[in-house]
């Protein structure tokens, strides 16, 4: 049966769209319909300390895993910010902090990114740095 243009090109594009959500076998599963995605923390010293939303993961260089949805985006787990802190190595650095927003009712997500990287000798430029607060759970 020859489909006319129009139909064929809409079944063409739904059938591509859904490989491009639809994750593989080999990809690895998570809660509440998420998937793994890797995310490489580095920073401007080796050996900073890593904290992903408040809890401590590893020194840089590290790789996160990240649980997000299948579009890429980092899922809303009952907070809308994701939340990746670097400390300092050394004396005269400052923490950089990079925030993330997880979605939720009428509200965007962010993309996962592939890299992150932390300059650590970076300084505020207020003279002061401030802390996100904690993520209450």
């Amino acid at each position: 049966m020859k489909l006319p243009f129009p139909a064929a090109t809409c079944t063409a594009a739904l059938l591509f769209t859904a490989c491009a959500t639809t994750p593989g076998p080999n990809t690895e599963r998570g809660p509440a319909g998420t998937v793994a995605y890797y995310v490489k923390i580095e920073s401007s010293e080796p050996g900073a300390r890593v904290e992903v939303n408040s809890e401590f993961v590893g020194t840089t260089p590290l790789d996160v895993r990240v649980w997000g949805d299948r579009d890429g985006t980092f899922h809303n787990f009952g907070s809308s910010d994701f939340i990746i802190r670097v400390l300092p190595a050394r004396e005269g650095q400052a923490a950089q902090t990079k925030t993330f927003r997880t979605g939720g009712w009428f509200s965007q997500e962010d993309q996962i990114p592939k890299r992150i990287f932390f300059d650590l000798n970076q300084k505020s430029q207020g003279g002061f740095t401030v802390d996100p607060p904690k993520p209450r759970y």
